[in-house]
């Protein structure tokens, strides 16, 4: 695990220390966030890096893994903290505002996914979104669950888990960076389901290289034979549109602290409302709002905090997200294909395209090392691949991003590989 370096965490509490004189919710929204909406629709290309906390000189390359969350996002966080203090038990419970203000959330949220306010469960995370989706099914001995071989491991480890608790069996689908014709992998599904698969777990975008999987066609596969589908959203939400009744997946997991730059520690799960008797999250054993009987306490704060980040998805709008980051993908991309000992192994522009690049480097080079030398020498944060997939790195860019930052992290590679 890469190590946050001293500059960056007082970056962030200095962030916090500005943030003491922050206005009530409402204020914050109305008078920070919807000129800023505005001004973002207006240009249609990028937000300023001063909207948000980045330590002074970083290029932030690594929204994938956790993208930044703006100073308006963080204001509504901790207003509502500041909210529940002034009297803890009136704010946090039944009645009490910030308690109210939650069910708006889960609201806000269902829009944002296309569907009913009652299939939205929020989470800390799109791993426990897996995890309360795998625990919620009737799974024995003998059950299998059909994923890929590219899955995250908050997308497979609930499987993994079930495999050694309840004997159900895992299989796994080869997904290569030279596959690009969905036909072809929906087909390989096809033809990998036996007659005891019961679930099909997969991601919508795969995080090791960028690949956006043909999810509809796989759900709608999976429907036809009886199965439940499964999606792990992480690296869709807040990239590009996601209506889930159009999808056609039984359960879908998401986060808000990646490309929804929301709160670190928010998470979201839909259930279809045909799958709730085989999908049965105990949180809704007591009712669907956030914070009650079967859920305990939540982290209230981050909630509200996620549904300000989610209307600032809305107010730039989706479909100008998608278009800027695949346009900071495709520049990227051109200039990575000139790099000597890069290969890049993204799908080409069209249906299976997303804003992540991936790079394998040779053999020799060790990818942890570059990108620490990166990170400490060229104040260039990146991702580090996983070595279970390929020796590589990989570059997220999201709409506060700029093709200079690009050119950085290009000339960066170039120096450190030559």
């Amino acid at each position: 695990m890469t190590s946050v370096p001293s500059h960056t965490r007082r970056g962030f509490l200095g962030a916090l220390g500005m943030l003491a004189g922050a206005p009530t919710i409402a204020a914050a929204h109305e008078n920070r966030a919807r000129p800023r909406l505005a001004a973002t629709a207006a240009a249609g290309l990028h937000e300023s890096q001063a909207e948000y906390g980045l330590a002074p000189g970083l290029t932030y390359l690594n929204t994938a893994s956790l993208g930044p969350a703006p100073r308006d996002v963080l204001d509504r966080t901790v207003e509502a903290w500041r909210q529940i203090e002034s009297n803890p038990v009136r704010m946090a419970y039944g009645g009490g505002t910030v308690h109210t203000a939650t069910d708006q959330v889960r609201e806000t949220a269902a829009k944002f996914l296309s569907c009913g306010t009652d299939d939205v469960l929020i989470t800390r995370s799109t791993t426990e979104a897996m995890n309360t989706v795998a625990l919620g099914m009737r799974l024995s001995s003998g059950d299998r669950v059909l994923t890929t071989d590219q899955e995250h491991h908050g997308g497979i480890d609930c499987w993994t888990y079930l495999g050694r608790r309840r004997g159900i069996v895992v299989d796994r689908v080869a997904i290569s960076h030279a596959d690009q014709d969905a036909r072809t992998i929906v087909d390989r599904f096809a033809r990998a389901i036996t007659a005891n698969t019961r679930v099909i777990s997969v991601s919508q975008i795969l995080s090791s290289t960028g690949v956006r999987m043909p999810v509809a066609e796989i759900a709608a596969l999976s429907r036809a034979r009886g199965i439940l589908c499964v999606v792990d959203g992480a690296q869709a939400v807040g990239q590009i549109a996601v209506n889930v009744k159009e999808l056609g997946c039984h359960a879908y997991a998401a986060c808000g602290h990646k490309w929804l730059m929301g709160p670190k520690g928010t998470g979201l799960l839909y259930v279809s409302p045909d799958a709730t008797e085989m999908i049965a999250p105990v949180q809704w054993e007591g009712g669907k709002r956030y914070v009650g009987g079967s859920t305990g306490m939540g982290s209230l704060p981050l909630v509200l905090g996620l549904g300000a980040a989610i209307e600032k998805a809305n107010g730039r709008g989706i479909a100008t997200i998608e278009r800027r980051v695949l346009a900071l993908r495709e520049y990227a991309i051109r200039q990575l294909t000139k790099t000597p000992k890069i290969t890049v192994v993204n799908a080409p522009s069209g249906p299976l395209a997303s804003g992540l690049v991936a790079l394998v480097l040779p053999g020799t080079i060790n990818s942890q090392g570059l990108q620490t030398t990166l990170l400490d020498k060229h104040n260039i944060m990146v991702k580090l691949v996983e070595k279970q997939w390929f020796n590589g790195i990989r570059i997220s860019a999201h709409i506060f991003n700029t093709e200079a930052d690009i050119d950085r992290a290009v000339q960066a590679l170039r120096t450190e590989l030559d």
